[in-house]
């Protein structure tokens, strides 16, 4: 179910993509501003009967050095709920993407760091996720996509990674490194899974996403929607990607640290 949460892209967007092979600049976001050069907010859509909340820009804002992902009881469009989403103009290609982030808790709802590249683009559906299904914030789903399929042929299917503590509760740093043979997820600088099987590697370079969103009918995979009373959101810290063979450009980046590099 992971890439139905992505196709809502506009198509007439601006891509500045380079093949993933080749090395981009890097950068680093503390959302001390909402930077919308570098950041695209979703506003007025949906991405289809699945979700039970439209896009809407007013759910996306930075302050006190935080970005917040927002999911709100306030009708939009035919929804009666309202979300956030945003994703970069650029797309991205190999190497180290890092976010540290805190999400709140709910049944029914998906907070996702991921990137993704799809039709919209003119471009297989390619995508990396991290995924906090809120119903148990003890674990997240990590989960790839190649030309639409996940590595075993799946949509949807993925792999859960325990978390050290519960997300809703403080903040964890999620880690992915993205090379043309393996895939290696880390969470609070822990290495968790390494996938090599070619079918799972992305080779479309990216944009990267977060996204906070509900569901009324996902059940098995998120669980019955429980309706939020007030506002909650997803607060993000940081976003970073260093480029395939560049290190340690942040402290607290994983290439930092003995092993990454």
């Amino acid at each position: 179910m992971a890439n139905l949460t992505k196709l809502a892209a506009l198509a007439g967007l601006a891509m500045t993509a380079a093949p993933a092979l080749a090395q981009e600049t890097g950068f680093f976001d503390d959302f001390d501003t909402l930077d919308t050069k570098r950041w695209y907010v979703s506003d007025g859509w949906n991405n289809g009967a699945h979700q039970n909340c439209d896009w809407s820009a007013d759910q996306v804002s930075a302050s006190g050095g935080m970005l917040h992902v927002g999911f709100a009881p306030q009708p939009k469009g035919d929804r009666q709920f309202r979300c956030g989403e945003l994703q970069t103009r650029t797309a991205f290609g190999y190497g180290t993407y890092e976010a540290r982030f805190k999400t709140p808790a709910g049944s029914g709802l998906n907070a996702a760091f991921f990137t993704y590249i799809g039709p919209q683009q003119n471009k297989p559906h390619d995508e990396i996720d991290f995924e906090v299904l809120l119903r148990d914030t003890s674990k997240v789903d990590t989960t790839t996509f190649v030309n639409g399929k996940s590595g075993d042929g799946k949509v949807g299917s993925g792999q859960s990674v325990p978390l050290p503590h519960d997300s809703a509760s403080d903040f964890i740093t999620y880690a992915f490194t993205w090379e043309p043979e393996r895939i290696r997820f880390y969470i609070d600088g822990k290495l968790v899974r390494t996938m090599e099987d070619p079918k799972t590697i992305p080779t479309n370079p990216q944009r990267v996403f977060f996204s906070l969103w509900g569901s009324d009918t996902l059940t098995d995979w998120m669980g019955a929607f429980s309706a939020v009373a007030a506002p909650i959101a997803m607060d993000v810290d940081w976003v970073a990607f260093t480029p395939l063979g560049q290190t340690c450009a942040f402290d607290g980046s994983i290439l930092c640290q003995q092993g990454n590099k």
